[in-house]
């Protein structure tokens, strides 16, 4: 009868800790998790300043098409032929200079730059989508490492228990020593992987600290993210949204347009430039003139430029199909992780039902006499792997879902609907795309928001 209890105690356990394992700390959703990674993520603090560096960029270039203004002073002295008599001159002077027209060079050059704006907006979701995977991959491992943890510490506890029971047994005739020996090995065993689980759920929290920014706790269970479409569908959409397609597309675009903007430098510019001339006397000199110039002969440097800006622009149009073809094989290869998970599950949950019936089997037979400890002790081992299997596979699952959402570009905290503030890209674009000045109402509100990011 203690045989029955202590077996029939075994199964309950197992059972039990086959469901997805429950914290008694508070809960942590996934959402929760994302969310806090996406507020909390150095990478995208990072890549949002990358960016912000690429709308001056276009702020600079804008500024060539408006005027130069500069001002310059001295002092000097001009000492006569008789000594004692020296002069001194001094000069103020203001001049500008303003470009009417260079056949588009500067618009050019405004537009490259708008398209490597455009595309380190779409490198920025990149990121982003990489950010949330970390998150999503470091959350899962934790519930799989917490799970394996429970599983070996009912393992030990159960083992423990057996141990007792053929200790018990031996004393009144019924087993051997040898009995008593296998199960003192069998827990000495389950020990060692407890402690390497322990091990890798410690590692696993390190992992989570680094992408979430925070410790787990009370991590709940995570079903699969909804992924309906067909892979043929997942490839076709990805070819349209994914933001590795629309950065090469825009790297093209600039390549192209560095084109136009290299043979632009080869014809004449047109400036207008005047100055006002001040001295100590009171004189003053104004100068208004109109300037045209251009290019001759600078030893084919020109025309070197624009033969290397065709090249760019063909390796930028090979780096198009090759990001597209990637996209189409990361779409693929991520629905064939899916559905290979989604096997492992279905098989792993057959799994556990036969070895609960097999483990049930052996208990009768074992408190009947026509089983040995070593068989109980086999039997709940085949029970804690068919858990452990169907664990890992609930997990990969899940994380194979995710996998494929990043794949079609759509792992972003917009499209998953995260409780966050979601950055605005084009919020800073929008305050220095016409070049405004340090004394501008619109530079000084610059400054309050560079001020506000510092903080």
């Amino acid at each position: 009868m203690r045989m029955r209890r202590i077996i029939g105690g075994a199964i309950m356990g197992l059972t039990l800790l086959a469901a997805p394992f429950a914290s008694t700390a508070r809960a942590e959703t996934l959402a929760q998790a994302l969310a806090h990674g996406y507020e909390n993520s150095g990478l995208l603090d990072q890549n949002r300043a990358l960016l912000r560096a690429a709308d001056e960029d276009v702020a600079q270039a804008v500024s060539a098409l408006l005027p130069i203004v500069n001002w310059s002073a001295g002092l000097s002295t001009v000492s006569p032929r008789f000594p004692g008599a020296d002069l001194i001159t001094g000069n103020l002077q203001f001049s500008a200079e303003l470009t009417i027209y260079d056949f588009g060079r500067t618009q050019y050059a405004i537009d490259v730059q708008k398209e490597l704006v455009l595309a380190t907006r779409e490198q920025l979701v990149g990121v982003e989508q990489r950010v949330l995977l970390r998150i999503v991959e470091a959350y899962m491992e934790v519930r799989r490492a917490q799970e394996f943890v429970a599983l070996r510490q009912n393992n030990v506890r159960l083992i423990t228990q057996e141990l007792r029971a053929a200790q018990d047994r031996f004393e009144v005739g019924e087993v051997t020593r040898t009995d008593v020996a296998l199960a003192e090995a069998r827990l000495a065993s389950a020990r060692s992987q407890l402690a390497a689980q322990e091990g890798a759920l410690v590692r696993a929290a390190e992992e989570y600290r680094a992408a979430v920014g925070r410790a787990p706790s009370g991590l709940q269970s995570v079903p699969p993210a909804p992924v309906s479409r067909s892979v043929a569908e997942a490839k076709a959409l990805a070819l349209r949204t994914h933001p590795s397609l629309r950065e090469a597309q825009h790297s093209v675009t600039a390549a192209e347009i560095n084109i136009l903007r290299a043979e632009a430098a080869m014809r004449p510019t047109v400036s207008l430039q005047g100055s006002v001339s001040l001295d100590l006397n009171g004189n003053d000199t104004e100068r208004l003139g109109l300037n045209v110039g251009g290019p001759i002969y600078q030893g084919g440097r020109l025309s070197s430029q624009v033969r290397q800006f065709m090249a760019r622009r063909d390796a930028a149009r090979a780096g198009l199909l090759i990001a597209a073809r990637d996209i189409e094989q990361n779409v693929g290869n991520a629905y064939s992780f899916l559905e290979v998970a989604r096997a492992s599950r279905e098989a792993s949950e057959r799994q556990v039902r036969a070895a609960r019936v097999a483990f049930e089997g052996v208990r009768e037979e074992a408190t009947l006499g026509s089983r040995t400890t070593l068989d109980v002790l086999n039997a709940e081992q085949e029970q804690l792997d068919a858990a452990a299997n169907l664990i890992s596979a609930q997990v990969d699952e899940t994380l194979a879902s995710y996998s494929v959402l990043s794949a079609m570009g759509l792992l972003t905290a917009q499209h998953l609907g995260l409780n966050v503030q979601i950055y605005d890209p084009a919020a800073y674009y929008n305050l220095v795309d016409d070049a405004p000045t340090a004394m501008s109402q619109q530079g000084e509100a610059l400054d309050r928001v560079l001020r506000a990011i510092g903080n």
